[in-house]
């Protein structure tokens, strides 16, 4: 990858408003990777990535920031939540299913690269096998002559069925059933060898061919499933999806402010707290976790922790983990200004969401700048008055005003519908003047 930090933020200014600070950090922290890899072998191994900690409230982009990257630059990434892990002897999960996690989200994200790879030669496949199944094979016996123009309409068929001419035919088709190779990487090693164990074993008793008649259009794409099978070379695809984790891979622990114990807290009433925060040391400095695609060392993985910290601080966290998190980032909360800006700027913003949804009933919507305004200065009135939620408050308030024409979209059908001011203020003001109401319905 060869952007530059300042590149990475204009990238990421596309999707996320303000939050200027992560931003930066994480754009650094992403181009130091990069780097790492141009240097010489032996100091590779010494340069770890400096992990870090997004510090504010719900729904300011602590998350979005981190997955968004994840997702422009095709990384292994999973969002986890700290809340779900507990320790080693109680009951649940534990804290090496993250990593198991990334390493099942780099092998769907490497096979899926590879698919597109080779998306041609999956289709010929695919359309050799329709045609075949349409064609019957003569016998062996056939002369050369007949196997020649079996050839030839097979030839004739294949062209057939890729310019779609044969959609509506219908082929019989003989579907394997076999056991789900999901690989769920959320499971411990040993319980995952034990459940595929007994799924091949229930595979054997059970290796009935369910026979099903579909379109040539339907075929299509249960062909295109097991020609890619046959075509991808899983244990290569495996191999880069582990060492893409390891090099690129990032963990967002989110809810991290959920498992530090609050020192003015006289009861500890969860005494797992601690013991997930200890268990999490290893996982963060690094360590080996086997995984159903190998063994995956955890030391080049990037964390990113998150929380609020309203009930505690950073420094409530055991001073080992947070000596883990070298960079801390305090997010800004969103403004007035900051919501307007969400609802406009962003590539793939709400309101354009809500105009293209309702634009598959025929329906035009067209917010005027005032109805924007009006809206945005609601979204942080409410957040104000009750629980500040960040820019998620921006959707119920665009679902509260939008309700009524969502509802009656079929009347509305070749109409171009304006959305103005006084609809927003109808809809709203008199929620945000009763607070009790605005608790409960904003």
């Amino acid at each position: 990858m060869k952007y530059t930090p300042k590149e990475i933020v204009a990238i990421l200014d596309e999707y996320v408003i303000g939050q200027n600070n992560a931003k930066k950090t994480i754009a650094v922290a992403l181009r130091n990777r990069m780097r790492r890899l141009n240097l010489p072998k032996e100091m590779q191994e010494e340069v770890t990535p400096k992990n870090i900690l997004l510090i504010g409230a719900t729904g300011v982009g602590k998350t979005e920031i981190a997955r968004r990257l994840a997702k422009t630059f095709s990384l292994p990434f999973v969002k986890v939540e700290a809340s779900k892990y507990t320790e080693v002897g109680f009951v649940g999960r534990d804290v090496e299913s993250m990593v198991r996690d990334l390493a099942m989200a780099s092998y769907a994200l490497v096979k899926k690269e590879h698919k597109e790879m080779i998306a041609e030669s999956i289709d010929e496949l695919t359309i050799e096998k329709i045609a075949k199944k349409l064609i019957p094979e003569p016998p062996s016996s056939a002369s050369e002559e007949k196997k020649e123009d079996y050839k030839i309409a097979v030839e004739k068929m294949k062209q057939k069925v890729a310019t779609g001419q044969v959609d509506e035919l219908k082929i019989k088709l003989e579907i394997h059933k076999k056991p789900d190779e999901g690989l769920d990487g959320s499971l411990p090693p040993e319980v995952a060898k034990i459940q595929e164990s007994f799924s091949r074993i229930l595979g054997g008793l059970d290796k009935k061919e369910v026979s099903k008649e579909v379109t040539v259009k339907e075929a299509m794409t249960i062909l295109k499933n097991e020609a890619a099978e046959e075509l991808l070379d899983n244990e290569a695809i495996k191999n880069e999806a582990l060492k893409r984790a390891e090099e690129n891979g990032i963990i967002c622990i989110d809810e991290i402010d959920k498992i530090a114990v609050n020192s003015k807290s006289s009861s500890r009433q969860d005494p797992s707290k601690e013991g997930v925060q200890r268990d999490l040391l290893p996982i963060i400095e690094g360590s080996t976790v086997t995984t159903k695609l190998g063994q995956l060392s955890s030391e080049h993985i990037l964390f990113i922790g998150a929380g609020a910290f309203h009930l505690a601080r950073p420094s409530d966290l055991i001073p080992e983990l947070q000596g883990r998190f070298p960079l801390r980032v305090e997010m800004e909360s969103l403004d007035e200004k900051a919501l307007y800006d969400i609802l406009t700027i962003p590539k793939n913003s709400i309101l354009r969401q809500y105009a293209e949804l309702l634009r598959t009933e025929n329906v035009e919507i067209v917010f005027d700048e005032n109805s924007i305004k009006a809206m945005a200065k609601f979204a942080a009135l409410a957040n104000e008055k009750t629980e500040d939620i960040g820019a998620r408050r921006l959707h119920t308030v665009i679902e509260r005003v939008m309700e009524d024409i969502s509802f009656k979209a079929d009347e509305f059908a070749g109409e171009k519908i304006t959305i103005d001011e006084n609809l927003v203020s109808s809809k709203l003001s008199d929620l945000i003047e009763n607070v009790d109401h605005a608790r409960y319905i904003l």
